[in-house]
């Protein structure tokens, strides 16, 4: 399989997900500013979600950009990271509907885990593809954000039984990092 067609399947799936979650907000029962804070939960878990999906998508594109060759391990690594992201509309629903509350803020904690040790792994797959140009491995570098990211959700998720809100704030913490540019990957393209 060619590293196009890899990119076009993720792209349609990410799409998907997102489209699975935009289709799981509902509009308040009332016309009145005060009918929106029922909602303001499953519209916070949303917003959370699809900046965390978003961020995936990006980085997606730029490590495909950069990659030079795919291989089968690298398809099986793909797999494995929208296996997880496409859990993320039950995780988001779930936190949204029940407010927060430390079952489902965990659950989501592990979902994000998840997500990233598979990203990490689908990294490690193209650097190792058979093939592969340098590139890719020194675009990636040192990888802090892709480090720090999985470390943060890991102490986040048994937190969450105890101090949702601050789990909460730690997943926000880890998108504020990712929203910061990352220009590695576009550096090396040019080259």
């Amino acid at each position: 399989m060619s590293k196009t067609r890899l990119e076009a399947f993720s792209d349609g799936v990410i799409a998907i997900i997102i489209t699975i979650m935009v289709l799981e907000l509902r509009p308040p029962h009332g016309t009145r500013i005060e009918d929106l804070a029922p909602v303001g939960p499953t519209f916070l878990s949303y917003v959370l979600s699809f900046g965390l999906l978003g961020t995936y998508w990006a980085n997606h594109h730029h490590l495909m950009h950069v990659a030079k060759t795919v291989s089968g391990v690298a398809l099986w690594a793909n797999m494995h990271l929208l296996f997880w992201l496409s859990i993320l509309p039950f995780a988001t629903a779930w936190i949204g509907e029940e407010h927060f509350a430390p079952i489902p803020v965990a659950v989501y904690g592990g979902v994000q885990l998840l997500s990233a040790v598979a990203y990490f792994g689908l990294i490690q797959a193209l650097i190792h593809a058979p093939g592969q140009t340098p590139a890719i491995a020194i675009a990636v570098g040192k990888d802090v954000k892709g480090k720090i990211s999985p470390a943060l959700y890991a102490i986040a998720t048994p937190i969450a039984l105890f101090f949702p809100w601050v789990s909460m704030a730690i997943y926000g913490a880890v998108l504020l990092i990712w929203i910061v540019p990352d220009r590695r990957m576009e550096r090396v393209a040019k080259t």
